[in-house]
């Protein structure tokens, strides 16, 4: 590729910010939020607020190893260059599971959402419909893709900016209605109905909403400046904090926490005794873009990782071949094939489908995170703030992890995401045995 080709694919701190949102904003938040406040009740906003702490400091550190090592592979190749090729292998995998997980779970959603308006139509198909569009989008390329993200970003962000803006009326009497009953006793029994295991079962919820940031770090190869990759995390993750926090805070305000359900998304419900008939339509029509823009986000991803672990032997070479617009078509075969798998899951398990799937998708999500540290600690000189803010980060991740133990349905999640660790683990061993035989590094 010519210089100046290459040249005109860099983009600013502030896209990548707005690429960010677009990435992270989504099922996650839109319809994931409702399993948090339903396990741990009016307190769930604390755990956001941790949450969001937690984030930032694993993408501080993902995006300091940006500024010192620019690599296409972020962190999976830094792991590598860390601890040598099994990390690499293993972290690229790991988060490939993830992001099938996440794409599974996105997919429903999707459904969820959409028999809003047809509720006759089954999940298997609507899902089916919305992964066949994502592909799509897939093939336009990464302008295409990144075109599609900030178009997506803006989309949400007012979506739940219109929210604010209502439940505000609604909340000052403004709205056919009146005032909304008073739902949340100031008390620790109203803040925290459901005690404190309540609230550590709601934690991994929190972190879901704001998985994506591992996205902005492979993007993050793409800007002009990477020194530039640590600001733009920290506006793109201030700005969903307090839209996430006043938003819910409002929902919960407007709405017994009680009457939220992992079927409709909590900002549908906490309007529902008002009479805005069309408000719903179009608020429904947001969660939509929002969803698809991240599970497009999520195929985004697993197709990249996988074409950057074939370059670098890890996968098949079958995978790396890429086309005009840099879109790595085998890659997305093996990726459509995930999509078939999750539309088949769907299929065959539809009552629970969408909590196992984020359960175990946050927590796939998670255990990468936790490795972006330990490998940010092996990499990188770190003074005593930098040790400290490692450490906070693993213990916010760790308690995210062990909350999944007090909830039962949590709780199967949590041994899918074991399962898929123990194959990647053996397969990761089988394959450092064939490295240490070709006197390959491992």
């Amino acid at each position: 590729m010519e210089k100046g080709k290459k040249e005109n694919k860099k983009i600013q701190w502030w896209q990548l910010s707005l690429i960010g949102v677009g990435c992270t904003i989504g099922t996650g938040f839109f319809l994931g939020s409702a399993l948090a406040i339903k396990r741990g009740g009016p307190g769930v906003l604390l755990t956001f607020l941790l949450a969001a702490i937690g984030t930032y400091l694993v993408f501080d550190a993902l995006a300091k190893m940006t500024a010192e090592h620019p690599e296409k592979g972020s962190f999976r190749s830094y792991a590598k260059k860390a601890f040598g090729r099994w990390a690499g292998f293993s972290n690229g995998w790991v988060y490939w599971s993830s992001e099938l997980l996440i794409m599974g779970s996105q997919l429903t959603a999707l459904a969820i959402f959409s028999q809003f308006w047809f509720p006759g139509m089954p999940l298997w198909l609507l899902s089916a419909i919305f992964g066949g569009l994502g592909i799509g989008v897939i093939l336009t390329g990464v302008t295409g893709f990144e075109r599609f993200e900030n178009v997506f970003a803006v989309i949400k962000t007012a979506a739940i900016l219109m929210f604010i803006i209502i439940a505000v009326l609604a909340v000052s009497g403004m709205l056919e209605g009146g005032r909304p009953d008073n739902t949340v006793e100031m008390s620790g029994e109203g803040l925290f109905p459901t005690g404190l295991t309540g609230l550590w079962a709601a934690f991994l919820y929190a972190f879901y909403a704001f998985g994506g940031i591992e996205v902005m770090g492979i993007m993050a190869n793409e800007l002009k400046e990477p020194k530039d990759a640590p600001k733009s995390g920290k506006v793109m993750l201030i700005t969903l904090a307090v839209i996430y926090i006043l938003s819910l805070g409002l929902a919960i305000f407007l709405m017994s926490w009680k009457k939220f359900n992992p079927d409709e998304s909590p900002f549908i419900t906490a309007l529902s005794k008002y009479d805005l008939s069309f408000v719903p339509h179009i608020f429904n029509g947001a969660l939509i873009i929002g969803g698809f823009s991240t599970m497009v986000a999520s195929l985004y991803a697993i197709t990249t990782i996988l074409s950057t672990l074939s370059e670098d032997g890890d996968a098949p070479a079958f995978f790396a071949k890429t086309g005009k617009r840099g879109v790595p078509f085998h890659a997305l075969f093996l990726t459509i094939g995930g999509l078939v798998a999750s539309i088949l899951v769907a299929l065959i398990l539809p009552e629970k489908i969408y909590e196992y799937l984020t359960t175990a998708a946050g927590l796939m999500l998670l255990y990468t995170w936790l490795f972006i540290l330990i490998t940010y600690h092996k990499l990188m000189k770190l003074n005593g703030k930098d040790q400290v803010k490692r450490l906070v980060g693993m213990v916010l991740i760790l308690l995210g992890v062990s909350g999944t133990l007090f909830d039962a349905t949590s709780r199967i999640g949590f041994f899918i995401s074991l399962l898929f660790l123990l194959v990647i683990g053996a397969i990761t061993l089988w394959m450092r045995k064939k490295w240490r035989t070709s006197h390959s590094p491992q």
